[in-house]
């Protein structure tokens, strides 16, 4: 075998991480993950990101990229080696003195979180598959990391931060945010990493980054993955990168080898049974739609026909994301129905076929669309459906995007389309996503805080919601019984301050005279309130109300008690009313005595107490029981009528 036949085996063979000198302990926990071997773009920019160099990466997705930088930024921060040199307990004993010495640093009083390390990345989607990535390796140095991004409470993420998180994987907007909040500063980041560049470029991201940057020290090592180098994201690399070693592995819109395009063109009438066909096998498969309506409506249309499917749009808040990605993780569901954002936040193992329900409006939509199967060296098909006034647009993002194959017609039942299925999976009646993954679970390997929700049988299921549902109860009572306290409380205090306000002022009132005065004026305050809450709401929004009047109303209609004159002369008045007949029996119950010569007659009021108010409220405005007295509205009368009559005459 010649030496040139020599070189080129070795360049085929696959190279270890050990081999590009990563550290030992990061190649120990890269192997208990399965990954030995390095991918292309990862050998080729490993040497020079471990070596501290400013790295310019550009490839194609799911090319291995978010591996390529996270190994050198935990390393970079670490800077601590055990391969062969150093046994594994001085490495541990190391790793424990440097947590105890960042601890000792929190404790401070004029501790300001300062991270280390910062990835920054478009979508919340793709910095928890950065997290996923780079927190297994951070803890092997006794290092812990955070997610900052939007949609989410700030409480979580400044305690991480106060918690000394080293390494802070966020989207610009949110970060910048709490930079603003003096949650935290950037003066202390060494390695600083751009994941796709060019789609932060795309959603508007890079004024934001810009100013990012500008908070990091120029000495701090860069790193940029971007599968373009349009909108700007050039001036970024000229702007903070120094001398950037550029690594291009695959052009931007190179298809993978094991990566299978198919345009399907179909009818608007048979359009709807080719997605429930494509989508009824056994392995997972992503359905993208164009708008988050069409996501919501075919995810419900495809779970109401036997069809399990999670969706994933922009309209679900982050405890609901997180939820349906750990569904389709876990295997709960083996359908996602999603937007464009999901292209580049989804990198979920064995994604067997992506549809492309509507095709996209840009050919780099479509390129990162497919590139959610056909990852990791494992193969894939591409689905792209077509209705007959979509095939000039699409054959021209085919050709943009560099991709060459032959359109097909074809309905639901034809062979091409039955081959892509597979074995079909069984329908699934009744099934429900809150009850396979509730809402607020973390998507942590089809993990959630309470357990793995995926493998629980029905009965188990029922039982923790029953469980459930009996915690929220008891803190539903524990809530009304710790108010009702504090409201007792509050009210015990109230009449503890009443009380000795007023034994301050009964000690005050020194002399009988003033005692009297102010029990007079308390007696009338509390007539005038009792008075007040019985007085009508109509009179008293009015102020049409007459206390006196009223009063006197009411001893005319209950002469029993009015009270004044000679007691001997009211009781011969009581007991000349005693031997009254019953017509005059009839005044105590409400008559009014009419007294004429030779005439004794009771006059009965019997109207409602509603006709009286409302008489009294006329006589207290007008004057009088009928109210102002206004002329008629449809009765016309022109002015000087019998002088124009006279001046034509």
């Amino acid at each position: 075998m010649t030496n040139e036949e020599e070189a080129g085996d070795a360049q085929d063979r696959p190279v270890t991480f050990g081999e590009l000198g990563v550290p030992g302990p990061l190649v120990r926990s890269l192997a208990q993950d399965g990954k030995k071997t390095a991918f292309p773009i990862q050998a080729d920019t490993l040497p020079d990101s471990l070596a501290g160099r400013d790295v310019l990466g550009r490839g194609r997705t799911g090319s291995g990229k978010t591996l390529a930088f996270s190994i050198p930024l935990v390393a970079r921060l670490g800077s601590y080696d055990s391969l062969g040199e150093v046994a594994m307990a001085e490495f541990r004993r190391e790793m424990k003195r440097r947590r105890q010495e960042r601890l000792e640093e929190r404790r401070a009083d004029d501790f300001l979180p300062h991270p280390r390390g910062l990835v920054l990345a478009p979508t919340r989607e793709l910095a928890n598959q950065i997290n996923d990535v780079v927190q297994p390796l951070a803890r092997m140095y006794g290092m812990t990391t955070t997610t900052v991004y939007g949609g989410v409470k700030y409480a979580r993420q400044i305690r991480d931060l106060k918690a000394g998180a080293d390494i802070v994987v966020a989207c610009p907007g949110r970060l910048e945010d709490l930079l603003h909040q003096q949650a935290l500063t950037l003066a202390s980041v060494e390695v600083v990493v751009i994941d796709e560049a060019d789609e932060m470029a795309d959603m508007g991201f890079l004024p934001p980054v810009k100013r990012l940057l500008e908070q990091i020290r120029p000495d701090a090592q860069h790193m940029l993955f971007s599968a373009t180098l349009d909108h700007g994201v050039d001036e970024v690399v000229n702007t903070f990168l120094h001398d950037p070693k550029v690594h291009s592995v695959d052009p931007a819109n190179s298809e993978p080898e094991l990566m299978t395009h198919h345009v399907f063109e179909t009818t608007r009438a048979d359009k709807h049974e080719l997605v429930r066909t494509l989508a009824s096998g056994k392995g997972r498969r992503i359905l993208f739609t164009r708008t988050k309506f069409q996501a919501k409506k075919l995810a419900k249309n495809l779970t109401q026909s036997g069809i399990p499917a999670a969706e994933l749009h922009g309209n679900l808040n982050q405890n609901q994301r997180d939820r349906n990605m750990a569904a389709f993780d876990s295997g709960d569901v083996n359908v996602m129905v999603a937007t464009d954002v999901a292209a580049r936040g989804i990198d979920v193992g064995g994604v067997e076929l992506v549809v492309q329900v509507e095709p996209p409006d840009d050919p780099k939509s479509f390129v990162h669309r497919s590139g959610r199967t056909a990852r990791a060296g494992k193969a894939g098909d591409v689905v792209t459906l077509v209705l007959p006034e979509q095939r000039r647009e699409t054959r021209r993002l085919l050709n943009q995007a560099g991709i060459k194959t032959k359109p097909i017609a074809v309905t639901h039942d034809s062979p091409e389309v039955l081959e892509l299925v597979g074995e079909r999976a069984e329908k699934v009646e009744g099934w429900s996503l809150e009850q396979s993954q509730p809402v607020g679970g973390r998507r942590n390997g089809g993990q959630t805080k309470r357990g793995s929700f995926g493998t629980l049988s029905q009965e188990e299921r029922e039982e923790r919601e029953r469980r459930l549902e009996q915690e929220k109860n008891a803190r539903k009572k524990e809530r009304r019984r710790r108010r009702a306290a504090e409201r007792a409380e509050r009210s015990a205090q109230a009449n503890a301050a009443s009380n000795g306000m007023h034994d301050n002022a009964s000690e005050s009132a020194r002399s009988t005279g003033e005692r009297r005065a102010q029990t007079r004026q308390e007696r009338k305050g509390k007539n005038a309130v009792a008075e007040s809450r019985g007085r009508n709401r109509a009179e008293r929004r009015a102020g049409l109300s007459d206390p006196q009047a009223e009063r006197r109303d009411y001893l005319f209609e209950h002469p029993e008690e009015r009270r004044g004159g000679n007691p001997s002369k009211r009781d011969e008045r009581r007991r000349k009313n005693n031997r009254q007949d019953s017509r005059t029996a009839g005044a105590a119950s409400g008559g009014k005595r009419i007294h004429r010569k030779n005439e004794n007659r009771i006059i009965s009021d019997e109207r409602g107490e509603a006709a009286k108010r409302h008489d009294r409220r006329m006589m207290a405005k007008y004057g009088n029981t009928e109210g102002p007295h206004r002329r008629h509205s449809k009765v016309k009368r022109v002015p000087f009528r019998s002088a124009g009559k006279r001046n034509g005459r």
